[in-house]
């Protein structure tokens, strides 16, 4: 994903990826190519920008045609007459003396509904070639017949990127200064021009204006985007590193690496960080952990529910987790957060379905753009195939254990503090004599139970209300030791700790 800086928006125009593309193909001399995008208006504008470079020493002139309006040449507003049937429209353009460009919109239907439009299509193309005739079809369904595979180019549109968002804000905004915008555009990757739009609206309507308390609003709009996915869901709740007791090995790690992803663009691919892996036992921080490494980031967080991927209601999973990760590589910068991984990717078998997800999934941890930081979480880590642990995958698997004597004292610490109590006066590492085994979500659950009883009495938390509920709880270290062991035994020569071990005395 293109990520220009500031300074180099301020002195040097630069050309957005999408009228590059499209300008390379004209000047490759294909005359025929097929754009699918929903965004006609952004069409439009690319083709403008393409007609007004390098193409040929004066603009080119660029024809619109649509089945309601006829063909018409861009600026004027009457059609030209007789143009309104497919037919018309090409014999129009093979009759047309000089270079232009052609826009075709929603022409999908005549090439299948018609032979002869087939047909015709194909003399134009045969007319195109070296003359600087190009003729761009656009349509938001992809429909190419089978005799112009070969004579026509296809290109997906991709959301615009900074240099677009760029352009677009100053036609918008006139008059607001790079500064604000930049952040702005950030917020907006990913979205459509239209949606872009609408999000603006949506913080302007809020009286924020286009300031940093506009993010909020213009995240909101994103947030709808991707949740419609069913899929991917945008997490708003972040989480400072301090919140997560304990895990310093993976404080450590993520702090040196913030540092290099900040500086990604002038980095060597192979130098920014691409993503790690958190496996172990369930309800010891992995969550929260993945939640702290994008509030460390500075990123917007992104959850791949891979249980949903599998459920059936988003089509084929393969086609569901290729579509939710393309989705994601358009959002960046941002984390990706495969919730569960092993529940979509546990075999390396090529016939089946995970299999092949699985090796779609290691190709794109290669190719992915540099902005996406993918965080995957995993509980049933033997499910896991080995080649998805192995180095080079990710920059570093993590175990996440069960917390420590020192751990504990931490995440009693940081549940009491959050909920209001003062803990000046507690005792807290006594409470670890009663804790042996438990994971941080169990020693959350014991503070929560605690200030409950306290509320229900109309009084203060004391140490003694924790204690009582402490005696009750029986940890999963104990319920489930047996797979507590496993997991432990499997990790053990496979994964860095995410835990510094305790130095003993």
């Amino acid at each position: 994903m293109e990520s220009p800086t500031l300074n180099h928006q301020v002195t040097q125009p630069a050309e957005s990826r999408a009228a590059k593309t499209v300008r390379e193909i004209l000047e490759s001399g294909r005359p025929l190519t097929y754009i699918r995008s929903a965004e006609e208006q952004r069409v439009v504008r690319i083709l403008s920008e393409v007609a007004r470079g390098p193409l040929t020493s004066t603009p080119l002139p660029v024809w619109t045609w649509s089945l309601t309006e006829g063909m018409r040449r861009q600026g004027e507003e009457a059609s030209f007459s007789a143009t309104e049937s497919p037919r018309a429209a090409l014999d129009f353009i093979l009759a047309h003396e000089g270079s232009a460009i052609f826009h075709l919109k929603d022409f999908h239907e005549p090439l299948r509904e018609s032979p002869e439009i087939r047909r015709r299509l194909r003399d134009v193309y045969d007319a195109g070639v070296d003359q600087r005739k190009f003729v761009v079809i656009s349509s938001a369904v992809q429909f190419i017949p089978e005799e112009l595979e070969r004579s026509i180019i296809f290109l997906e549109l991709r959301p615009p990127d900074m240099v677009e968002l760029f352009d677009f804000l100053r036609e918008e905004t006139p008059g607001t200064s790079l500064e604000i915008l930049y952040p702005v555009a950030r917020a907006l990757q990913g979205l459509t021009l239209d949606e872009a739009r609408y999000a603006l609206r949506r913080a302007f309507a809020s009286g924020r204006g286009l300031g940093p308390e506009a993010l909020p609003a213009l995240l909101e709009e994103k947030r709808l985007l991707v949740n419609r996915s069913g899929v991917v869901e945008y997490i708003a709740d972040g989480t400072n590193l301090g919140d997560v007791g304990g895990l310093e090995g993976l404080k450590t790690w993520l702090l040196e690496r913030s540092k290099l992803f900040e500086m990604r663009d002038s980095l060597d691919a192979e130098i920014v960080p691409k993503g790690l892996l958190l496996m172990g036992i369930p309800g010891c921080g992995k969550s929260l952990s993945v939640k702290a490494i994008a509030h460390q980031f500075k990123l917007p967080l992104y959850r791949v529910d891979m249980i949903e991927i599998f459920s059936g209601r988003h089509g084929r999973p393969e086609g569901a987790f290729v579509a939710a990760c393309k989705m994601m590589e358009d959002m960046a910068p941002a984390v990706l957060w495969f919730d569960e991984i092993e529940m979509g990717i546990t075999s390396t078998e090529t016939g089946g379905e995970s299999g092949r997800i699985f090796g779609f999934f290691l190709t794109w941890m290669q190719e992915k753009t540099r902005g996406l930081f993918v965080a995957a979480t995993s509980n049933r880590i033997d499910r896991l195939p080995a080649e998805m642990i192995r180095k080079g995958r990710f920059d570093e698997v993590f175990f996440v254990d069960l917390p420590s004597e020192e751990e504990q004292i931490a995440i009693f610490k940081i549940h009491l503090t959050r909920r209001g109590v003062d803990i000046s006066s507690f005792n807290i590492a006594q409470f670890t004599e009663f804790t042996v085994g438990w994971t941080g979500a169990e020693i959350e659950q014991c503070v929560v139970s605690a200030l409950t009883k306290a509320r229900l009495a109309d009084r203060k938390i004391t140490e003694q209300d924790l204690i009582l509920t402490a005696v009750r709880i029986v940890p999963l270290s104990r319920t489930m030791k047996e797979q507590i062991n496993h997991i432990r035994g499997w990790a053990f020569e496979r994964a860095v700790r995410a835990s510094v071990p305790a130095v003993r005395k």
